[in-house]
């Protein structure tokens, strides 16, 4: 019997399109108690729009339900583990949107003056100290909106600074267990790309570094545990063979995660790197935004901060705009505030103990699972997981079946999908973490279902192949759907595929 995932009344339901009636409204309007006037003689025929062709006529009720029952269609963390690698799917507090809604923060505008905006920017500061603190930085900008731009905002600090020693110097190395966004960015900043292998440990190859750190590298992008799990332990080195080329090293801070509490990339020697706010720190994550990917830099690069900075003038917080050597804006205002109180509220919410607690429990879990699946499937790389593990496909590939195939069947199990095929250095890659929020029981039903679907395949493969089995559209054609999606719905298009 499948612990987890049971029968449950989910009703089928049609588009919102298709459940519309002729004249049916979702709300009532007291009288006016104006004349009547005529739209378009008092905006102007060039600003009222048409009717919406074939626009949904509901009732309240029926959108109410509408929407009700596709929300039980959804996966979310409040409802069940999110064995995400990389992406760290970790509960959001219901404190933190509490303080979110505090009325005076809430409803701050972004274009108050500074003397209303008090508040706002006291807790600006006192997340940027914090953050200072836990990365051992000198200095935080919290202007990035999310990961990629935290890198690209950190590139080009060091671009800048590079130009103001004379050169902004021609490659950025990036070795094969970093994050793929790290490439773009460093093409993005003008910089080529020079990929750096990793050794049989699933480490950056001190070996190859020090070859390919020449004269004209700008700098290097590396992944602090590694997209491998595994924890970069020559680090000190590693920046140790860049500086000596006068190059500066960025950390890719995604997998803070692992970090916090235990070990400070300043004191690493690293010089500039992003933090995930919704992945280390709890703030909503996913949907599109709004993220923050709040940027960490040594003293070195301090004078190049995007502006404006805060400074305090007695009891007074103002912007300050007069900042020479500033790369300038990247982002408009000063980032995502609500997502900002959201990591303050987190951070002191957990204090200096509670935080590095936290980081324990995720590193024990990803070993917790790490240990109890080995037996069943192959991992990737026999160096200490941190808080991720990595497996591969290899003994299921024999017998057909691929990571794919394996996150596909484990949907019926009632779990969402482990990372599929990254990272691309593994081949056929499942990568898990469970981060510091599961609870023992929740890890024990993920784990049984684990090897149970390793037990099937087994079995029956053919069985594992057509999964899943247990949801309303079962397996799709993927590649069709990627290259040729169906995003807006039209009646001719909806009655076509009804005759088919």
């Amino acid at each position: 019997m499948i612990e987890k995932a049971l029968p449950h009344i989910v009703q089928a339901e049609p588009l919102l399109f298709e459940n519309s009636s002729p004249g049916k409204k979702g709300y009532q309007l007291p009288p006016l108690d104006v004349p009547s006037v005529d739209p378009a003689a008092a905006l102007g025929a060039d600003n009222v729009r048409d009717e919406i062709e074939d626009f949904p006529e509901v009732s309240e009720v029926d959108a109410i339900r509408h929407f009700t029952r596709l929300s039980t269609w959804n996966y979310a963390i409040d409802l069940g583990l999110y064995p995400l690698g990389s992406c760290t799917m970790k509960y959001n507090p219901r404190v933190n949107e509490l303080v979110a809604r505090t009325e005076g923060l809430a409803w701050s505008h972004p274009y108050a003056p500074e003397s209303l905006a008090q508040g706002s920017m006291e807790v600006i500061d006192a997340l940027e100290r914090a953050l200072a603190e836990i990365t051992g930085m000198d200095a935080v900008t919290l202007q990035p909106a999310a990961g990629a731009h935290g890198e690209f905002t950190g590139i080009l600090m060091i671009r800048a600074l590079l130009e103001r020693r004379g050169t902004p110097r021609k490659r950025i190395l990036v070795p094969d267990s970093a994050h793929g966004t790290n490439p773009a960015t460093a093409s993005m900043v003008g910089y080529s790309v020079e990929n750096i292998k990793s050794n049989d440990r699933g480490v950056v190859d001190l070996a190859v570094l020090e070859k390919a750190a020449t004269e004209d590298v700008a700098g290097l992008m590396i992944t602090n545990p590694n997209t491998v799990g595994v924890f970069e332990e020559n680090i000190r080195k590693i920046c140790g063979i860049l500086h000596d080329k006068g190059a500066l090293v960025y950390m890719d801070g995604a997998n803070m995660n692992a970090l916090v509490g235990v070990a400070r990339p300043g004191d690493l020697g690293v010089d500039v790197m992003h933090l995930n706010l919704h992945k280390t720190f709890s703030t909503p994550h996913g949907g599109g935004g709004p993220g923050s990917g709040a940027v960490a830099v040594a003293k070195v690069l301090t004078p190049f901060l995007p502006s404006p900075r805060l400074k305090r003038e007695g009891d007074f917080w103002k912007w300050n705009y007069d900042l020479p050597d500033s790369i300038g804006r990247v982002r408009a205002f000063y980032g995502n505030f609500g997502v900002l109180i959201r990591a303050l509220a987190y951070i002191m919410a957990h204090g200096g103990k509670g935080l590095r607690q936290a980081t324990l429990d995720a590193l024990l879990n990803s070993n917790y699972i790490r240990t109890l699946l080995e037996p069943y499937y192959e991992l990737a790389y026999k160096a200490p997981s941190m808080h991720e593990c990595v497996f591969s496909d290899d003994r299921q590939a024999k017998m057909g079946v691929r990571t794919g195939d394996i996150a596909k069947r484990l949907i019926d199990y009632g779990f969402h999908p482990y990372t599929v095929s990254f990272p691309l250095i593994v081949r056929g890659a499942l990568m898990i973490e469970p981060t510091e929020t599961e609870s023992k029981r929740e890890l024990d039903l993920f784990i049984r279902a684990m090897i149970s679907i390793a037990k099937e395949i087994e079995e029956n493969p053919a069985y594992v192949l057509k999964a899943p089995h247990s949801t309303r559209t079962k397996r799709v054609d993927e590649v069709t759907a990627a290259r040729k999606p169906i995003v807006r719905w039209k009646p001719s298009l909806a009655a076509s595929q009804a005759a088919d």
